[in-house]
């Protein structure tokens, strides 16, 4: 956002500082200037500014002043606009608020015979004109740059209706399903029955807090007007300006939190222009407000800080005074805190250290002073005393307190799980894949293509946006956004992976989230080619096995009696709807299943525009930081020769190799070093039911040369082991 340093000076003319150390002032107090751009002389500088979302009070150029005035200790005059005496109006606007859970305030004024005009400079310290010029601001006429003004110059949100297109009242309420509303962008748009609209007694008005409608716009021939300065919910505004794909100036303040208490002020500053070319004021001001909106904002209950707390969070200061209760009462004053000494508690908290055995004075002294602080209604992002000593800090200035390194006692113990975090990041790393980290949010639809377990989402709050509006069940739809980042960007061989956690929860009957879980996982993604292997051989596409034969080795760095891998029919429902049914497996880990990967099916492949084959996977890491991890063993080599022995075997199809494996590892024959299959093979002496196995072996001992006889015995005692197997000798 633009912020004018001629607006600013005309606040605060006394400001001892060029623009540029103004800059570097706001910048090191948190209110951020990215650049300074100089607009000439006499008009000062424009700051470009990078306000953070929780600071909605300093999006507008009184909001900045504020906090200069804080700085340099200025005295900020209040803003007040003078207003002729209101003719009387036997027969007022009537406002009703009908959705109060979503319109905390809503104040309405009636203007007659007022001129629509295009606007001018009409008094010094208020130049819409110049100001607006300066800006690069569009100027449209008198009603809409009144209003432009005022989120401008206070940070309110004000809106101006035809009066005469109004039928009735007033009435803040719920759309009606299917309702229609043409906006003043001229589209016309099906209302859902949770948008929040202002409404006459007939029709619907304007979506609240996003934007006007087009039939009870502003026109030249608008001789009547009714000005709206209201405080709308956050979260119902935001989910309106997101179901209607809006984001306009007003809804990005109301988001975020407007200030309860500027609703008057902001009409009496559009009134004041509006009547700067001529009309009048028919009757007082209607402003209705809901009392528990007024509790949470404006009228929160004081919160206790006290210096002790100050001084134990923030430590020692460059300065040796320290921060004093002069310097903590002079900067929350003016930040637009109301403090009161409270004696009380401090009477109480002496009594209490009496009773803990502590007849120290200094203990009493040092709980001194103690402070009722009565919160500003600009201010919702500050509610505790941690919030309240943050602000004394970043006042004061971050760079006035002394570098000193946090207390420790203690060993450093690391977390239960990260031995085998680092098994799987070097196993994955050596495969030739990059970690990556991505958002812990995702969008609702992805939320539930992935999670594991339907019905567990966990939704935000106060989602940013609708693709970040719960907290990610699965890191698929991270991992998937990444490959097709790379992929969309001409990177044509991608192996990624991402260790990370993701969140789960159980819903109550009203719909808030009772318990959230939070367990770690690996995504991995990989498309392209294998690694070029030598100079004349360019690399294959990387394909179902090689991504199989990666994820042996990361589970199999964990002690597992049974580890396989299985698929499912498609028609079963089993396999996650993200993978391809017909290449997609199971890895099971003693019977318990702690993952899936394959190829990503192909309709998700055609909603992320991806043309080329993608293998995808996910692992359940909780359940593999259960096992153990294998521990490398080592053995002294034998120095006696290995004997090689094979034996030509004949079995019937349905006997597998796993058979004889375990029959020859059942032999616990010491001797037996190693067996493994040389050759498989058919010929036309074997039944049509029967195959060839040639199976190699080999003896040795660690402690002697293996006699003849030794040879033969051990022999007789693999030939019976494969028999018990169901294998023969070939004749």
């Amino acid at each position: 956002m633009k912020i004018l340093t001629k607006w600013l000076r005309a606040y605060l003319p006394e400001i001892p500082a060029d623009d540029h150390k103004l800059a570097e002032d706001l910048t090191l107090r948190g209110i951020a200037v990215d650049g300074v751009y100089d607009l000439g002389a006499g008009n000062g500088s424009y700051f470009e500014m990078d306000v953070t979302t929780n600071r909605v009070d300093a999006m507008n150029h009184y909001g900045v002043a504020r906090e200069a005035a804080t700085i340099y200790g200025l005295p900020l005059p209040t803003v007040q606009y003078a207003l002729p005496a209101a003719r009387p109006n036997a027969t007022p606007v009537r406002v009703s608020i009908e959705a109060k859970d979503a319109c905390g305030r809503y104040s309405a004024r009636i203007l007659r015979e007022i001129k629509i005009a295009p606007s001018r400079d009409w008094f010094a310290g208020a130049e819409v004109v110049t100001y607006f010029d300066l800006l690069e601001q569009k100027k449209i006429s008198n009603a809409v740059d009144a209003s432009n003004y005022a989120w401008l110059s206070i940070g309110q949100p004000t809106h101006a209706f035809d009066f005469d297109k109004v039928e009735g009242g007033i009435v803040v309420r719920r759309a009606k399903a299917g309702e229609k509303l043409k906006t003043l962008d001229g589209i016309e748009r099906t209302l859902d029955a949770e948008d929040l609209v202002i409404a006459d007694e007939v029709k619907a008005l304007a979506l609240a807090g996003v934007m006007g409608g087009w039939d009870s716009m502003i026109t030249p021939e608008t001789r009547n007007v009714l000005v709206e300065s209201a405080w709308f919910e956050p979260m119902a505004v935001r989910r309106t300006a997101r179901r209607h794909g809006l984001h306009t100036d007003a809804s990005h303040r109301y988001e975020r939190g407007a200030d309860f208490s500027a609703a008057r002020t902001g009409s009496d500053l559009v009134v004041s222009i509006l009547l700067a070319s001529g009309g009048w004021i028919d009757g007082n001001i209607v402003d209705e407000s809901v009392p528990a909106f007024a509790e949470k904002t404006a009228e929160r209950k004081p919160v206790a800080l006290r210096l002790s707390e100050v001084h134990r969070i923030l430590g020692a200061t460059v300065d040796e005074a320290g921060i004093t209760a002069e310097i903590v009462e002079t900067v929350l004053a003016a930040l637009g805190c109301k403090l009161v000494r409270d004696e009380e508690w401090v009477t109480n908290f002496a009594q209490y250290a009496v009773e803990q055995g502590d007849n120290n004075p200094q203990t009493v002294e040092g709980a001194k002073p103690c402070w009722q602080v009565t919160l500003p209604s600009w201010r919702l992002d500050v509610e505790r005393e941690i919030d309240l000593i943050e602000e004394i800090a970043r006042v004061y200035g971050y760079n006035r307190f002394q570098n000193t390194l946090p207390a420790f006692r203690g060993g450093v113990r690391p977390l239960p799980w990260a031995e085998g975090e680092a098994a799987v990041r070097w196993t994955l790393r050596a495969a030739g894949f990059h970690e990556a980290i991505s958002i812990t949010f995702c969008s609702a639809a992805d939320a539930k293509l992935t999670a594991p377990q339907p019905g567990q989402v966990v939704p935000l709050g106060n989602p940013l946006s609708e693709e970040a509006g719960v907290m990610r069940p699965s890191l698929v739809p991270g991992m998937l956004a990444m490959v097709a980042g790379n992929l969309h960007r001409d990177v044509s061989d991608v192996r990624l992976f991402e260790l990370g956690t993701v969140f789960s929860g159980a819903t109550e009957k009203n719909g808030a989230v009772e318990k959230v879980d939070e367990r770690p996982a690996l995504a991995f993604g990989a498309a392209g080619n294998l690694p070029q292997q030598g100079a004349l051989h360019a690399g294959r596409a990387l394909d179902f096995f090689d991504v199989k034969g990666i994820v042996e080795q990361v589970v199999g760095r964990f002690q597992a009696r049974s580890i396989y891998f299985d698929r499912f029919p498609a028609e079963d429902g089993i396999t996650p709807e993200w993978l391809h049914p017909y290449r997609a497996a199971r890895i099971a880990v003693e019977g318990t299943t702690v993952g899936w990967f394959g190829q990503l099916h192909p309709r998700e492949a055609a909603t992320r525009k991806l043309k080329d084959t993608v293998l995808v996977g996910e692992i359940y890491l909780d359940r593999l930081y259960a096992l153990p991890l294998r521990k490398p063993a080592s053995r002294d080599l034998s120095r006696f020769q290995p004997v090689r022995r094979d034996f030509s075997l004949v079995l019937d199809e349905s006997v597998a190799w796993e058979k004889v494996d375990e029959t020859l590892a059942a032999l616990a024959l010491p001797e037996l070093v190693d067996w493994r299959v040389r050759e498989v093979f058919r010929d036309k002496k074997s039944s049509s039911k029967e195959y060839s196995l040639l199976l190699g072996t080999t003896f040795q001992a660690a402690d002697r040369t293996l006699r003849e006889e030794e040879l033969n015995r051990f022999q007789e005692l693999v030939v019976a082991a494969v028999g018990k197997a169901g294998a023969r000798l070939r004749g």
